[in-house]
């Protein structure tokens, strides 16, 4: 059970390890599917074991496991929400480029300058939507048609870049975005922000594909789990209601602060 298995693209992992992993990638494709913020959970998973022996294998890794995870989440909610299509894909492009460009320049951009700004974004979006009880039950888009798909690029193109640089809590900052901003309901939101988190995902893992930094054997195993539980979160969501995805969103805004609180007070 603990004894490391001599299979190609697992980098000596443990059964054990395996099972634990593919535990997380399930749990995070459900939370993911929903609201955002999976990262929180399969992405520490990866980095308490740290397959490969180097951290850039573990980033490398979840992204291949994310986009599967975030691809099938798209496809449940396209079954069952409306996803507005004309806005959706162009704020996909431009965020496929920024979490391209977010991926190259990850190495150069100061971390713990990164993690206060997150931080404190999140706390804002988190008090924000607490604040306001109505808030995505129901869609008041807050722009005519033009206007909201540049607000949506615009968007799309800084929270890319940030995903690049494999930051978490991307599917929640997409939610609010177009929640709070744009004026979606919050189940809408959810599906059209899988639709975007699918380009940024895939702008990300282009760039370790390309400096060969997957473990393709764990990768595909934990894309497997990933995608089975976004399958899993996106029907909740759509079943459940705009009402109920606000709950999740704020809990899932909660564990987020209190994980990057801790990594900072640690000195991570």
């Amino acid at each position: 059970m603990f004894t490391p298995l001599d299979w190609p693209g697992f980098a000596d992992l443990s059964l054990a390890g395996l099972v634990f992993l593919c535990c997380a990638a399930f749990l995070a494709g459900a939370v993911d599917a929903i609201v955002g913020g999976g990262g929180l959970i399969q992405l520490p998973a990866m980095l308490l074991l740290v397959p490969g022996g180097n951290i850039i294998y573990s980033l490398g890794t979840n992204k291949l496991a994310a986009v599967a995870g975030t691809t099938a989440a798209a496809w449940t909610y396209a079954k069952r929400t409306p996803v507005p299509w004309r806005s959706a894909l162009p704020m996909a492009a431009v965020a496929f480029l920024g979490a391209l460009g977010g991926a190259v320049f990850a190495a150069s951009l100061p971390q713990l300058v990164l993690t206060v700004v997150v931080l404190v974004a999140l706390i804002a979006v988190g008090i924000y939507t607490w604040r306001k009880p109505d808030l995505g039950s129901v869609a008041a888009p807050r722009f005519g048609p033009v206007q909201q798909v540049w607000v949506m690029v615009a968007g799309g193109l800084a929270i890319g870049f940030y995903d690049g640089i494999a930051g978490p809590g991307t599917g929640s900052f997409l939610v609010f975005l177009l929640v709070g901003l744009v004026g979606f309901a919050f189940v809408g939101a959810s599906a059209t922000a899988k639709v975007v988190n699918v380009a940024t995902n895939l702008g990300a893992l282009l760039f370790f594909i390309s400096a060969g930094k997957i473990l393709w054997g764990l990768a595909l195993v934990m894309a497997v789990s990933n995608a089975s539980g976004s399958v899993l979160g996106a029907a909740l969501a759509s079943s459940r209601g705009s009402a109920w995805v606000r709950k999740v969103f704020l809990t899932v805004v909660v564990a987020l602060v209190a994980s990057l609180g801790w990594k900072l007070a640690a000195g991570l």
